[in-house]
């Protein structure tokens, strides 16, 4: 603990100041990582017959039906 004399971290990081995990643990973010369903890019896919379409950011996958068979469709 930083007690004006010079011992403890002078940036405040140590245990107990509210900063998380520490150490540069960080994860991947919000929407982040290469799990299906991660990010705005990539494809939606019929689980179905197999269709993808482009997926539109903003717009879930799951709220889109497949064009040939009517399915909900599914982030690639």
């Amino acid at each position: 603990m930083p007690r004006g004399d010079g011992t403890g971290s002078p940036w405040g990081s140590g245990s107990g100041t509210g900063r998380g995990a520490g150490k540069g643990v960080r994860g991947a973010g919000r929407m982040g990582g290469n799990r299906p369903g991660s990010g705005p890019g990539g494809n939606c896919i019929c689980p179905s017959c197999g269709t993808e379409v482009p997926h539109q950011r903003g717009v879930p996958c799951y709220n889109l039906s497949c064009p040939q068979c009517g399915t909900k469709m599914v982030k690639e």
